[in-house]
């Protein structure tokens, strides 16, 4: 089969021609017709976050079709159309049974970094890690957005429960024109909230960000967020801020600029620490959570929505297979509005 390996942390990917997968026993093997291409496996791209082996096959965000199951397989059919779970977990540790698996106390790593991932002809998996799409989503006609449903709106339709958002509550989001901002503006508009502001620092993807839910935008460059917020809520604070750059320049002001009873999430994996005020955190009761991924039981749940017509995922870059390495270059530079794509052939 032909697949993008990546040779090392932070190398170019090359276009190779691989052995196609076998299933054992427990496995199964999708045609791959599309795979996303946002920044958690950007980050594998780039360096930032280091895999167990290399070369590595990455991507997560597949459409795909089952065409071979192992012994013992049960979960899927050949002809079956497919997504994939992004964790490998245990299914029946504390966290796994009620329904937080990715606080899995025996989490084995991810699709595309612990195991061979979707930027290939084929991919196999532990069957399990399949999920099939329900009917009402078209993923022979559109593989890409198909693919991209199990994260870029799994994700923020976890963040939508996890921040309890509601009719009342205005809802900032920190770098909203990324692929996955693009989907929490979608997301927070379909769950009613009150007010969506959109943050970033490129006036390119305000008009998008518009489209997409936001009712007011915020330029970030400036460095006067938590002061614009503020002016935008009539001094009464933001009741939900959405970070998904999560560093000190976007942590502080969103902390700065809650109201009472805000609630900050953060999504990023940068790491920084960040000064707050503990008082104000105290005198308004303000929380701040981390947010990863999603459960299964949400990731169907998004699907399912997806099916009733409830929000739908946008991509706006598709390229083939072999433009791998120039579609992440373009990523790189944060010159995509919301969700890219690799499509086979």
């Amino acid at each position: 089969m032909k697949a993008i390996l990546l040779p090392g942390p932070g190398m170019p990917f090359t276009y190779e021609t691989v052995p196609d997968p076998t299933p054992g026993p427990g496995e199964a093997v999708a045609r791959v017709l599309a795979c996303g291409s946002g920044l958690t496996i950007h980050h594998a791209r780039a360096g930032r976050l280091k895999l167990n082996h290399y070369p590595r096959i990455i991507g997560h965000e597949i459409a795909g079709e089952i065409v071979a199951v192992g012994a013992g397989v049960n979960e899927v059919t050949i002809g079956d159309g497919v997504t994939a779970y992004f964790y490998f977990n245990c299914g029946h540790c504390h966290w796994c049974r009620i329904n937080r698996e990715t606080l899995c106390e025996n989490h084995a790593g991810y699709v595309g970094r612990e195991s061979d991932g979707g930027y290939a002809e084929f991919i196999k998996l532990p069957a399990r890690s399949f999920m099939k799409f329900p009917d009402g989503i078209d993923w022979r006609k559109n593989p890409a957005e198909a693919g991209v449903i199990c994260d870029a709106l799994a994700t923020p339709l976890k963040v939508i429960r996890r921040a309890r958002v509601t009719p009342h509550d205005t809802v900032a989001v920190f770098g909203a024109g990324g692929g996955l901002g693009i989907h929490m503006l979608m997301v927070a508009r379909w769950a009613r909230a009150k007010k969506v502001i959109a943050v970033d620092t490129s006036a390119a993807k305000f008009e998008a960000a518009v489209k997409c839910g936001a009712d007011i935008t915020i330029d970030a460059s400036a460095g006067r967020v938590a002061e614009q917020l503020l002016e935008a809520t009539g001094g009464k604070g933001i009741a939900v801020a959405i970070d998904f750059v999560s560093n000190k320049s976007t942590l502080e002001p969103a902390v700065a600029a809650l109201g009472k009873g805000g609630r900050l999430v953060t999504l990023s994996g940068n790491g920084q620490s960040f000064t707050a005020d503990s008082a104000k955190i105290l005198r308004n009761e303000i929380e701040i959570m981390g947010s990863r991924y999603a459960t299964r039981q949400e990731v169907m749940d998004t699907l399912e929505l997806v099916a009733r017509g409830e929000f739908s995922a946008l991509v706006t870059e598709k390229r083939p297979l072999e433009q791998a390495e120039a579609l992440h270059q373009r990523l790189d530079k944060e010159l995509i509005i919301g969700r890219a794509a690799l499509v086979m052939g």
